[in-house]
């Protein structure tokens, strides 16, 4: 019985992506095999494509999946043959089937299609940790998300919500515009002189709070629209790294604080990660938490999904189904 995957032989454009049959692994010890029901595309992995970041060729992208398990191997427990699975923590995961460490899956709750599984989970944990623990959100808070309408925007505008607070979200088309507005966003700006807009909307304080995934574009505009004492979290660089930074700016903008996390050190533990996966799958099943799937392609066409990545052609999260 065969199943297929996709490889890129060498480093290069989406084209270098194609779909080669395999052979149905065995699991090893730890380890389970998983029919993969949806795979969750992420940057990163044009990065390994292209040969940005160091991987060996051929490579076989993916980390992130959900699906249903088809065979143990040993000293597995706490699963069985059938159980519906998902990890962010894989390898390999374009391909119909794929092989998890038990320890990095985690069950998929009844109420949670598996397509939403495999979209979930590294926008959802991001989205987690930054409203928990990077800067814990409150009732009355106000917040500055850039990119609303991006897969962790949107998380993000959402989960701000629940947690009663106000909140202004940037994005760069009218289109855009309606999905962060949709999600919840109290303020939807253009990046045009977003720290006026924000001062002209919060009486001249300023936000508690900027989530900042964008970097060098957005910025000095995050440490702008902060009050005294507030908190910029930047999570990301979609728009370049951002450059050097002069402490004593943060003194200038009123004794700011400024974080630059990165996942891995947010699930240290597997209680931590039990913990996020948990709440956020919890807040799916009780529909309070909406996972926007905005493009869905068969696997046969990973390198028409990387292009359209890479033009900043998708929203929500784009997937890879079998």
């Amino acid at each position: 019985m065969t199943s297929h995957k996709v490889v890129a032989s060498k480093a290069g454009g989406p084209e270098v992506l194609e779909l080669v049959p395999m052979s149905i692994p065995a699991p090893g010890p730890g380890q389970l095999l998983v029919k993969v029901a949806a795979t969750g595309i992420n940057f990163i992995e044009t990065y390994r494509r292209a040969g940005v970041y160091a991987v060996d060729y051929p490579f076989v992208p993916g980390s992130e999946c959900a699906g249903t398990v088809e065979a143990l191997g040993e000293g597995v427990t706490g699963f069985d043959i059938g159980d519906r699975v998902a990890t962010m923590w894989g390898k390999q995961t374009y391909a119909t089937h794929t092989l998890i460490e038990s320890s990095k899956a985690v069950p998929v709750p009844a109420g949670v299609p598996l397509e939403t599984a495999g979209a979930m989970m590294s926008q959802g944990i991001t989205a987690h940790y930054l409203v928990n623990s990077c800067y814990e959100v409150k009732a009355g808070d106000t917040v500055l998300i850039h990119a609303g309408a991006g897969g962790v925007g949107r998380l993000l505008i959402q989960m701000s919500k629940l947690r009663g607070a106000t909140v202004f979200a940037t994005t760069s088309t009218p289109a855009k515009a309606g999905i962060a507005r949709a999600a919840g966003a109290d303020y939807v700006l253009n990046y045009e002189d977003v720290p006026t807009s924000v001062r002209e909307l919060t009486d001249g304080r300023g936000v508690d709070v900027v989530f900042d995934g964008v970097g060098k574009d957005t910025f000095d505009g995050s440490l702008a629209s902060l009050k005294v004492r507030g908190t910029m979290v930047l999570f990301g660089g979609s728009s370049g790294p951002v450059p050097p930074v002069q402490l004593q700016r943060l003194n200038t903008h009123g004794s700011l604080y400024v974080t630059r996390p990165k996942t891995g050190d947010y699930l240290r533990t597997d209680e931590e990660r039990l913990w996020r996966t948990t709440e956020v799958f919890d807040l799916v099943a009780a529909g309070k938490l909406d996972i926007h799937i905005g493009s869905r392609f068969p696997l046969a066409q990973a390198a028409a999904a990387h292009a359209a990545l890479e033009a900043r052609a998708t929203t929500g999260k784009t997937i890879l189904v079998p």
